[in-house]
């Protein structure tokens, strides 16, 4: 029997913390963090309702996932994210020691990989996984945030 609880799976659930993100007026990204096929942690930007500027899916996630484990590191854990961390974010995973990061859309202009943001040497780091439905997403939050104002 194939595993159902693959990237694309855990993708799909960080999927829907971006849309609940959405719905609330936030840039669309969600984020989940999974430990032996078993999602410890969910969440979705919150800057806008937090005045927060580090209130990312990323940051909010590192918490909620610390606070279930009762420690700071994420070892073999995974976090998956509709959107390619900031730097910000990533220098938070650094320090998680996270174990795996799986992305779904590419941030070309402030996603860590162009900002060349290093991450633990233990970290993998994989991305495109349901890209085009996290892209399109953040497209369709941003049309109609135009047509707003």
């Amino acid at each position: 029997m194939e595993n159902m609880f693959d990237d694309t799976y855990f993708m799909k659930k960080a999927l829907q913390e971006a849309e609940v993100a959405f719905e609330k007026g936030e840039i669309p990204v969600g984020a989940v963090i999974v430990v032996d096929n078993r999602i410890i942690a969910r969440s979705h930007n919150l800057t806008e309702l937090l005045n927060d500027v580090t209130a990312h899916a990323e940051m909010q996630a590192i918490t909620a996932a610390s606070n279930f484990l009762g420690g700071k590191y994420l070892k073999d854990c995974t976090l998956y994210v509709t959107l390619e961390p900031c730097q910000m974010c990533a220098g938070a995973l650094y320090w998680s020691q996270i174990s795996k990061i799986v992305y779904g859309a590419r941030d070309e202009e402030r996603g860590c990989i162009n900002m060349k943001t290093k991450l633990h040497p233990k970290t993998i780091i994989e991305g495109g996984v349901l890209a085009d439905d996290a892209s399109q997403l953040l497209k369709r939050f941003f049309i109609e945030k135009r047509n707003l104002n």
